[in-house]
């Protein structure tokens, strides 16, 4: 194994540590969710990002309502759309 190859399986190592944690720092955050440190910085500031700020210092992210919001505005499938269109059609038919 090259250093190139170890230095890659060790990144991939730490970004495996990293995702375990309940409670990531903007730079980890930023990391998880492929958002730009600067982005954050502003979501924040709008207060449109779930977010802590203990004592006015550093911020920090839960992973589990980072997810949330990550997951809040979903996007349905075409098949999932068909599927619920065909079952209101089946449900209000008029007869």
């Amino acid at each position: 194994m090259n250093l190139y190859e170890l230095q890659e399986q060790l990144d991939r190592i730490e970004r495996t540590v990293r995702t375990n944690k309940n409670v990531l720092s903007l730079e980890e955050a930023a990391e998880y969710t492929g958002i730009s440190k600067s982005y954050l910085y502003k979501l924040t500031a709008k207060n449109e990002i779930p977010f802590s700020k203990p004592r006015g210092k550093m911020i920090f992210f839960s992973k589990e309502r980072l997810d949330a919001w990550l997951l809040a505005s979903p996007s349905k499938s075409r098949e999932e759309i068909n599927r619920e269109a065909l079952n209101y059609t089946f449900r209000n038919k008029r007869h």
